[in-house]
């Protein structure tokens, strides 16, 4: 049989498909050509966690610094090289008072400060506290508008309650993230063998940018100064620290009037913590006591370097032990000047108690 009629099928079933094809696409192009925007579905209002949220970052924002500078490095060949850091901060008061991290605005040679959407304005240095990682700057041109950031309390702070950030990471401005207070009572090490105190710890995304910015409750209140995260990738990992509002409260007004931050201490010169690990001993080995403190009153006794004879160790500030030069200088400033502290001090393999006055060395 021959096999023509069956070509003659296969043709016709070919044509016919592709007929079919192209009546298909010529639909889908009409009906491509009559396509128009969808209609958006009505939302309704914001959720009341939702707004109240909206509102707190509309009345803090205004509130929140951009902190650019430039200071002046040299390089491998000793030519002069400008660098440029930025940073966050907040509204002080109505002067044109900045408040940031010390370590945003340290060794710069200029510093400008830029707020909500206006033109970044000049700030010269007030004074800086590098044992509390704080520093004031100050407006060169203070706008009439400029609202200071409503303060809080970190003295009540429960771990749980939500807080808020607003600070320029990675240099965008007006960053809002939300967090908890994760724990509370953190040590956090800065200068000079020093500790801060009671900082807050947060999950509250912080990242590089948004140190010297406000930590603030669900009331828009300031409750903390972002300052550090520890994170093996330098980004947020859920574990940054906040110095505490209380604190901030306490060194600022003394960074404005004199320039500097209270050091609290009883007069003796510890001898340095390399010497004294390497000397197998832990605690406070004084060095030195200074005439007319209150440790010469209490009668606490120096190292002698005639005879070598070791002298007094403290171990302990109020019944709290003391292992290092930084546990010690933080009981100090747990205390706080002019309060009364009790010393355990070791002499001789003994063991004693004495009472010695707080004061403050840069007086």
């Amino acid at each position: 049989m021959s096999s023509f009629p069956h070509a003659v099928l296969r043709r016709g079933s070919a044509l016919l498909a592709l007929v079919t094809l192209v009546s298909m696409w010529a639909a889908g192009a009409s009906q491509a050509r009559d396509a128009s925007p969808r209609s958006v579905s009505p939302r309704g209002a914001l959720q009341p966690d939702e707004q109240a949220v909206v509102n707190l970052f509309e009345q803090a924002a205004p509130s929140v610094a951009y902190i650019t500078t430039e200071s002046e490095q040299r390089n491998l060949f000793g030519s002069a090289e400008v660098s440029q850091g930025a940073g966050s901060g907040f509204v002080w008061d109505a002067q044109g008072h900045i408040v940031t991290n010390f370590h945003v605005v340290q060794g710069a040679r200029r510093v400008f400060v830029q707020l909500d959407a206006g033109k970044p304005i000049p700030a010269e240095p007030v004074g800086g506290a590098p044992e509390y990682d704080l520093a004031v700057i100050r407006l060169s041109r203070v706008p009439k508008d400029l609202r200071p950031i409503p303060l809080g309390s970190s003295r009540d702070l429960k771990i749980g309650q939500a807080v808020y950030a607003i600070g320029n990471p990675f240099g965008l401005q007006r960053t809002l993230t939300k967090g908890l207070v994760s724990a509370l009572d953190r040590e956090l090490p800065t200068a000079n063998f020093r500790e801060v105190v009671g900082v807050i710890q947060t999950d509250a995304a912080i990242n590089p940018g948004n140190s010297g910015g406000p930590l603030m409750d669900s009331a828009g209140r300031l409750i903390g100064v972002n300052s550090a995260i520890r994170s093996a990738s330098g980004s947020s990992s859920g574990i940054g620290f906040a110095i505490p509002a209380d604190l901030v409260n306490r060194v600022v007004p003394s960074l404005i009037n004199k320039g500097r931050a209270p050091l609290p201490g009883i007069g003796v010169t510890p001898m340095r913590p390399d010497l004294v690990a390497r000397a197998g001993l832990s605690g406070v080995v004084l060095a030195e006591v200074g005439r007319g403190t209150p440790a010469a009153a209490a009668g606490l006794r120096p190292f002698n370097r005639r005879t070598g004879e070791l002298g007094d160790v403290i171990v302990g500030v109020n019944g709290r032990p003391v292992d290092t030069l930084s546990t010690f200088v933080t009981e100090l400033e747990r205390a706080g000047i002019q309060s009364t502290v009790e010393l355990t001090v070791r002499r001789d393999e003994q063991e004693r108690r004495v009472k010695v006055k707080v004061i403050d060395l840069r007086e």
